[in-house]
């Protein structure tokens, strides 16, 4: 597949070369994770249809569930109009996106001066990742 680099200069890069992502789960409109992007992970999501992150903490492309299983397979891909933000809806596979074992990195929600944990954990962390 010959992909129009044309698209990947249409984005406006910060300075590190990246662009805030929100994975969105398509079947019920709720927000996964947060992650970034370089032009290569762009790329490689899109020449492959499942999620590819630019991971900072290890300085490497990150293909999400390389080491879960938990791969982001994706649905439709979205420019905001400002044209420096993506939004990935997509298919969460196994139900885990969060890397805490929970189904979305966005499980604690502010009330009464302190962050509550709202979501269960679905696996244990230690389960799904063999360090």
């Amino acid at each position: 597949m010959t992909l129009n680099v044309n698209w990947l200069d249409r984005i406006k890069w910060n300075k590190d070369g990246l662009v805030p992502v929100i994975a969105q789960e398509a079947s019920s409109g709720r927000v996964l994770m947060f992650a970034w992007m370089n032009r290569e992970a762009l790329a490689a999501t899109v020449a492959s249809g499942e999620a590819v992150y630019w991971s900072r903490s290890r300085s490497r492309l990150w293909k999400k569930g390389e080491e879960s299983g938990h791969v982001q397979k994706v649905s439709e891909l979205r420019l905001d109009c400002d044209e420096d933000a993506l939004l990935l809806a997509l298919e969460q596979v196994g139900g885990i996106a969060c890397h805490t074992g929970r189904h979305s990195c966005f499980y604690r929600k502010y009330a009464d001066g302190d962050w509550v944990t709202t979501d269960p954990v679905v696996k244990n962390p230690d389960e799904i990742y063999r360090k």
